[in-house]
């Protein structure tokens, strides 16, 4: 089911490297071409284009007021959800609110010289939109890690775009919505939910950012309306390296690799390790405990064309692949966990300990499992607080310091080829 592979088998390993970071999203010409079509229709048509959106790709008859989820029809539907559900719930929001409330971020000023202050100022976006997917990628729990960093950063309003049917098929979702306190839901998925967030229509109002999964139809779109309004992330599939020597249980190895595979067919799986035993007998585990997986057929593609186990020489080694490859998760089980650790630059989340499997950060820990995939580890981070807040910088000069800065500022303007800007700061020279 998972291949191994030794780092001496370089021209074998750069392929299968090279297999998984191709994984991304392929944004390409035709796809784009289609998204750019949805975006137009909803821009000049509004509720009529995505009313005829349902129709066409969702099967259902809707009015312009069947946009909007009624408050009663949402919690009706929450009530449907299992109650541990629910009480699993109330314990994961809870415990990423504590983690996100340490992310608040205060304004602040600063005095550089006499008459001099600077500084910045710290507020929320207006309105958020989070995005909440239907189908087998319908998860609560992305719902609980969009909707509290909005919440902690103070937005006032955040509504939720899920296509028709969605809530009806995981009420458990509805049931997030309700504990978390957002009653503002549109029925409208894909492509068409993102314009419509992004551009307004009759019904639904125009955010100021977007954030939440989606399939690539989604991920273009949010790709399309950047600019217009800001995104968290295009995020690609998700992915899991994990960094395991002689003292990691083959079982538990096993168990954490198809925990990522189960997300799809184009998730990553990759244990990398310096032991050649430890790398057979999780391979074995791996065909024992996925043999009766529910999405065994899922796990199985994922781990063929995306899974590895990859035996190196030295964790020097291992280190380095990790950086390279950058992944969204990295769990480390070895004897030396914090110094391997401190060795890796890039990775979106990193998980400590055979105790701390990749999942207690999907449900419960409390950091956010909207990560950086495909390699964006070496650029971004996860979301959070700071992704629904603005910094505005405030400056204040006083007569004095323009007096003696306005011959630095005119100098550099008309190095610039800036003639009135120079002019701007030397006429107040003249005013005293």
């Amino acid at each position: 089911m998972i291949e191994i592979i030794r780092s001496q088998e370089k021209e074998r390993l750069a392929l299968k490297l090279q297999r998984i970071r191709g994984r991304n999203v392929a944004l390409d010409d035709e796809l784009m071409t289609d998204v750019t079509a949805i975006i137009r229709e909803v821009r000049t048509r509004g509720d009529a284009a995505l009313i005829d959106f349902a129709a066409r790709l969702d099967g259902i008859a809707m009015q312009p007021i069947d946009l909007r989820v009624d408050e009663e029809t949402l919690r009706s539907t929450a009530a449907q959800a299992d109650g541990n559900v629910v009480v699993a719930l109330q314990e994961a929001i809870r415990r990423v609110r504590a983690f996100h409330e340490c992310e608040r971020q205060d304004s602040w000023e600063m005095k550089t010289t006499e008459g001099v202050r600077l500084g910045q100022r710290i507020s929320p976006i207006d309105l958020a939109g989070v995005y909440v997917p239907g189908g087998t990628a319908s998860y609560p729990s992305s719902v609980v890690m969009n909707v509290v960093p909005a919440q902690i950063a103070g937005v006032s309003r955040i509504v939720v775009a899920t296509p028709p049917r969605a809530l009806q098929e995981n009420p458990a979702v509805a049931a997030a919505l309700v504990e978390l306190g957002v009653n503002e839901v549109y029925a409208v998925g894909g492509a068409q939910g993102i314009a419509a967030l992004a551009y307004g229509t009759e019904t639904i109002p125009a955010v100021d950012k977007i954030t939440g999964p989606g399939n690539k139809y989604v991920a273009a779109a949010k790709k399309l309306v950047f600019g217009v309004v800001g995104i968290d992330s295009i995020a690609g599939p998700t992915e899991v390296v994990i960094i395991a020597t002689d003292s990691a249980r083959p079982s538990f190895v096993a168990a954490d690799l198809l925990a990522q595979a189960e997300h799809g067919e184009y998730a990553a799986a990759v244990l990398v390790t310096t032991h050649s035993q430890l790398a057979a007998e999780v391979a074995a585990e791996v065909e024992k405990q996925g043999s009766d997986l529910p999405r065994r057929k899922i796990v199985e593609k994922s781990l063929k064309e995306f899974g590895a186990i990859i035996v190196v020489d030295n964790l020097d080694e291992a280190c380095l692949m990790v950086n390279e490859i950058a992944p969204e998760h990295l769990q480390i089980i070895a004897g030396d966990e914090a110094g391997i650790g401190s060795r890796i630059r890039h990775a979106g989340a990193i998980f400590f300990g055979e105790q701390t499997p990749e999942a207690v950060g999907d449900y419960l820990a409390g950091p956010n499992h909207v990560l950086p995939t495909g390699r964006a580890a070496r650029f971004s981070s996860a979301l959070g607080v700071y992704d629904f807040q603005k910094r505005t910088n405030m400056l204040r000069f006083s007569v004095a310091e323009l007096d003696r800065t306005a011959p630095f500022i005119a100098t550099l303007a008309r190095a610039e080829g800036l003639e009135a800007h120079a002019r701007s700061a030397l006429i107040r020279l003249e005013d005293h």
